[in-house]
């Protein structure tokens, strides 16, 4: 394995996501906000919260940009490989990972039971299309650039 590929070509593509993402939501696509729900996972301070959270999506897209180095090291590394392997990522997050959130975190309001004192977050839904119908899509298009760039510019050994 090149580390030295993955630390670089790993932290672009986590950039690229996060900032893909924080774009979709501040351009009205979406209203998930992936570092603020990360964040309040660990803390109830809002303005916490978000600082927290970007540092634990960094850490979270170094270590799913090192499955699909991993994966390069087997299949090969190349820019449509990265953008399968992103949209399994994407849908496996969309249809696992979100409708799991509400059991996941603390301060989250589930399907079933509403929102409370402490729980006031609302929670993702399937395919987190309670943040809005084009949600999906950013999620998806970000996952697929994120596993673009590592296939593209990662060079294995």
């Amino acid at each position: 394995m090149n580390w030295s590929s993955w630390i670089v070509w790993g932290f672009a593509s986590t950039i690229l996501l996060t900032t893909l993402m924080a774009g979709s939501q501040g351009l009205g696509l979406t209203r998930m906000n992936i570092p603020y729900l990360l964040g309040t996972m660990v803390t109830p301070d809002r303005d916490r919260a978000k600082v927290i959270g970007i540092v634990v999506h960094m850490l979270n897209g170094w270590v799913f940009s090192l499955l699909y180095v991993a994966i390069f090291q087997v299949w090969g590394a190349a820019w449509w490989k990265g953008a399968v392997i992103g949209l399994v990522h994407a849908l496996f997050v969309l249809t696992v990972g979100m409708p799991a959130m509400p059991g996941l975190h603390p301060r989250m309001a589930s399907e079933r039971r509403g929102p409370t004192v402490v729980r006031q977050l609302e929670p993702p839904g399937f395919l987190a299309l309670h943040y809005g119908v084009r949600t999906p899509i950013s999620v998806i298009v970000g996952h697929l650039l994120f596993g673009i760039v590592l296939g593209a510019f990662y060079v294995p050994r």
